[in-house]
């Protein structure tokens, strides 16, 4: 039987982005196949920001999340196995879900054209509201 993470994942983005809220996903940036831009990795986490004027291109499979987004001002793009998922949770409240750490495993990302300038949106990662911790766990982040 088939993971029932990606469907939650979707879900979940749906019920945040349709409450006007900001969707935000802990990563475990450990997990084979993560390409983040390495500065944003805090203990081995990352919190990326997936609101829709945060990203451009945002695919949420079955396998892989991957989108664009700026970091410091460079378009960069962003590739998730989605059992790296840790959590999906809304930036405002904290409401959303937590997910089991996975073992690692899966296939290498297929490999994505370079963004064209115009396919871009400005966005970032949410750097001042990254969670620093070592367990994950939901909280408000004002």
């Amino acid at each position: 039987m088939s993971s029932n993470r990606p469907y939650l994942l979707r879900a979940i983005y749906d019920w945040i982005s349709d409450n006007s809220l900001t969707p935000y996903v802990l990563v475990d940036a450990g997990f084979a196949g993560v390409r983040v831009p390495p500065q944003v990795i805090k203990n081995g986490q990352v919190v990326l920001n997936l609101a829709m004027r945060a990203v451009a291109n945002l695919d949420l499979g079955n396998e892989w999340i991957s989108f664009q987004a700026r970091f410091s001002g460079v378009s960069q793009t962003i590739q998730i196995p989605v059992q790296a998922v840790l959590a999906l949770y809304a930036q405002e409240n904290g409401q959303g879900m937590m997910f089991p750490a996975d073992e690692e495993g899966g296939d290498t990302p297929p490999p994505r054209p370079a963004p064209e300038p115009d396919e871009t949106t400005p966005g970032g990662d949410g750097d001042d509201n990254k969670p620093k911790r070592g367990a994950p766990h939901l909280r408000v982040v004002k």
